[in-house]
């Protein structure tokens, strides 16, 4: 196997340790200011081991026998070429997510290697904690994807297309994911997705038994790398909500404060989500209510435009 040295330069602003946060799995690893990760090119299973040097450019070292296609697809999967200051300039005044803009602007979405590895995750997702969503994509990947070195190759779609529902139920996926799961596997080939636009590829993941928006969005963030659908739904973004509107918050009102980022729609919400300003527990989503009625804020009602900070609550008359 050939062994490649290299290195990358991100176009506009890229903090390895802001992209790789987080991304800890069986099919990569980052420590400090290192990221490993392994995933196939051509069906040829390659190795990847990134660090960041102080001047911003990314030292790559790959072991693979494809190793021009494994450069372009390492590139893809850093999205090290996909320049977001268009972003960070259009929502840096933002009261919702301008801050965030400043703090974490060498932040971009690190994308799955495949496909059904981003249908796994959102699959996994679904109405657990993150930290069980995380256990369950580890044991799944563990049991069924083929290893490599300390790591294990993404899934792609032969990889649960012979497996059973009740093998994966026994792992703990429940029976209703699990047929998602066997069913796509065994009928489409996701990455055709690519060859959509993001509204007909977020048309037809809606479409699907098991799937809904929420999942659209993990998919084309992290399995697509589309930036125009947000994380629709997300319970971190529900508790957001509930607490701006100071009512109990749906999904749609989710769609609502993410809708005036358009494009950025998906940049929007991992900002959010990286701010921690959906990690509100029950208890402080209280609190911050309080809080903001004794500083003469009032909430959002249904159909006020989200995604701009409430006035504050004037006692004089306009």
């Amino acid at each position: 196997m050939a062994t490649v040295r290299t290195h990358f330069a991100p176009i506009g602003p890229y903090d390895l340790r802001l992209v790789a946060h987080g991304a800890t799995d069986p099919t990569r690893r980052r420590r400090e200011n290192v990221l490993e990760l392994v995933f196939e090119v051509e069906g040829v299973p390659t190795y990847g081991r990134v660090t960041q040097a102080k001047r911003g450019r990314l030292e790559v070292e790959l072991q693979s026998e494809a190793p021009e296609s494994a450069t372009a697809r390492l590139r893809y999967l850093l999205a090290v070429d996909d320049d977001h200051t268009p972003f960070l300039r259009a929502f840096a005044l933002d009261p919702l997510i301008g801050e965030a803009t400043r703090r974490f602007q060498g932040m971009r979405p690190l994308r799955r290697a495949s496909v059904y590895h981003a249908l796994v995750r959102a699959l996994c997702g679904q109405l657990i904690t993150a930290r069980e969503a995380k256990a369950l994509e580890s044991r799944l990947i563990k049991r069924y994807c083929v290893p490599h070195g300390e790591f294990f190759l993404p899934p792609t779609q032969s990889t649960f297309a012979d497996v059973s529902v009740a093998a994966l139920g026994r792992l703990g996926l429940v029976a209703r994911k699990a047929s998602t799961l066997v069913r796509l596997s065994r009928t489409v080939d996701l990455e055709r997705l690519h060859d959509l636009s993001t509204s007909e590829a977020v048309a037809w993941l809606t479409r699907e038994r098991g799937l809904g928006p929420w999942s659209a969005g993990v998919i084309c963030l992290e399995g697509l790398g589309r930036t125009e659908h947000g994380l629709v739904g997300d319970l971190s973004l529900v508790r957001f909500c509930t607490a701006r509107l100071g009512r109990e918050a749906t999904a749609a009102d989710t769609a609502r404060l993410l809708e005036p980022y358009g494009e950025w729609a998906g940049y929007a919400a991992h900002y959010l989500m990286a701010s921690g300003v959906g990690g509100q527990s029950d208890l402080e989503v209280r609190r911050l209510r309080s809080e903001r009625a004794k500083a003469g804020f009032r909430t959002l009602t249904a159909g006020e435009e989200p995604g701009k900070e409430p006035r504050p609550v004037s006692s004089r008359a306009p």
